[in-house]
């Protein structure tokens, strides 16, 4: 493995410090690789690339005119994150999901933090993600946000921020438990030398959280992942946490609702469901409550669930705390429900609803990533320093027509981290950080989550549906030495 001529391009490296050094928690895997011979790393990128292969794991692109399915990008070096470190993002988002639940059922009942003026009651009613049909419903355990991928990214001052969060349908978990395998089947000798927690127990904990919403006298209870179907991007991921979780995988036109309960059809006839995993949008669920023309929710479902009959996760609604506009909010909402400061702090924000922000705005294209309010994915957004000025003109109009739905944020040099290219050796790639975390009983986060990678020089867009691909992330278990030999292969 070639590291001679490697360059961090003066953005934060996350393996090699400022002198080229490798940082401590670092320090064991750069001295396995550079003890392998030369040639040894890329045959075992392509021996993973063909483990993954032959997994099946692929995502649909939106889009594509081919229609196929691609295989979802992997390389080989991964991103580690020191226990030091990893203890305080851990802290830092449970923080931030305990009080982004506490505001989600706050606009569904009493609705304090817009009397006492902490977020404009406008927002709230103006939002897509605001769904009136589920004012005053109770979900069980008060729990909304069951699952929730938050994406993280680190500047060039090395500190970490959160830079969105994802609560309605967040994907890519099934990603870091593939990665994960396929590591352990490349490095095999790696991971006990250098403490890495495992993340194989996510399926047994997310099955824990949804058992733990079931209704009240369910005594064993049915639970069902609802996918849109096998077009869906993310449907290796519903088919792949399914199987894990040993559950049945089904579609609406699976489920009905018959007096007041939710079933599901059998060889064996019909069996009562107590628990829905939905991995479709909210207004998707209830064609008699949402969309009249979706075919891929199930009548009745919503008067089900306001009744108690089935729980729901995530729960209809949380898509309100989905919104990058209330997203600018979180650290007021954290002082406002706990009492706290937020120990992850946000990127810095421009509301374009705001004329101040919005002329800043207008006159710094150029300079900042504009999004819209309630897209993902990579869409909807603007990159201002790489775009052209056509881009950019176009991007102008769509904000002057509706400046409540975007919003700015400075252009961020995203941390790096070593990237096996061919041809090159290694290269430096910008990445972010999308740890998963579960709330059933108690907040349990993943100990790491997966890290994208934006493949392409130079680019900061990370999102797989826009050329970016993914690395496994080693959360250590303790920040002391690990055991050294030279003669112990990877």
């Amino acid at each position: 493995m070639r590291v001679t001529g490697y360059d961090s391009g003066g953005f934060h490296d996350e393996m090699f410090d400022g002198e080229g050094r490798p940082r401590p928690w670092y320090a064991l895997l750069a001295e396995r690789l550079s003890a392998l011979p030369p040639g040894e790393v890329t045959r075992r990128q392509r021996a993973a690339e063909q483990a993954l292969l032959a997994m099946g794991i692929t995502f649909n692109v939106y889009g594509d005119a081919a229609g196929k399915e691609k295989i979802f990008p992997f390389d080989l070096i991964p991103r580690i994150v020191s226990a030091t470190e990893w203890a305080g993002i851990e802290r830092g988002l449970v923080q931030r999901i305990t009080a982004l639940n506490l505001f989600i059922d706050d606009m569904h009942h009493g609705q304090r933090a817009l009397r006492d003026g902490v977020v404009p009651r406008e927002l709230i009613e103006s939002s897509k993600g605001f769904l009136r049909a589920c004012v005053g419903v109770r979900p069980p355990r008060g729990v909304w946000c069951h699952v929730t991928g938050t994406d993280l990214v680190r500047d060039r001052d090395g500190a970490f921020y959160v830079l969105e969060d994802n609560l309605r349908c967040p994907s890519g978990v099934s990603y870091v438990l593939q990665n994960r395998a396929v590591m352990k089947r490349t490095f095999p000798q790696m991971f006990g030398a250098s403490r890495v927690r495992p993340v194989d127990e996510y399926p047994s904990r997310l099955l824990g959280a949804l058992r733990a919403m079931a209704p009240a006298g369910a005594g064993e209870p049915t639970v069902v992942l609802l996918t849109p179907g096998v077009h869906n991007s993310a449907y290796f991921e519903h088919s792949f946490l399914a199987q894990q979780m040993g559950i049945e995988l089904v579609e609406g036109r699976d489920l009905l609702v018959d007096r007041g309960e939710v079933k599901m059809r059998t060889t064996r006839g019909f069996q009562r469901v107590d628990v829905i995993y939905r991995r479709i949008d909210d207004t998707f669920l209830d064609p008699e409550v949402f969309r009249p023309d979706s075919l891929l929710g199930v009548p009745g479902l919503m008067r089900a669930y306001a009744e108690g009959r089935v729980a729901i996760a995530n729960a209809p609604g949380t898509g309100i705390a989905d919104d990058k506009v209330i997203y600018a909010y979180v650290p007021k909402l954290i002082r406002y429900y706990l009492g706290e400061d937020a120990i992850l702090p946000n990127v810095p924000t421009y509301l374009c609803r705001d004329p101040g922000d919005l002329a800043y705005v207008l006159d710094h294209l150029d300079e900042l990533v504009v999004k819209a309010a309630n897209e993902s994915g990579g869409y909807g957004m603007l990159v201002g320093p790489a775009a052209s000025a056509a881009e950019r003109a176009e991007f102008r109009a769509r904000v002057q027509a509706d400046p409540r739905n975007y919003v700015a944020q400075p252009t961020l040099g995203l941390s790096r981290v070593p990237t096996l290219v061919e041809g090159e050796g290694l290269a430096g790639r910008h990445v972010d950080l999308r740890p998963y975390i579960l709330y059933g009983e108690s907040v349990y986060v993943l100990p790491g989550g997966l890290t994208r990678v934006a493949l392409r020089p130079g680019s900061l867009v990370v999102n797989s549906s826009q050329g970016g691909g993914s690395k496994d992330t080693w959360v250590l278990r303790d920040d002391g030495p690990g055991p050294r030999s030279e003669v112990t292969p990877c």
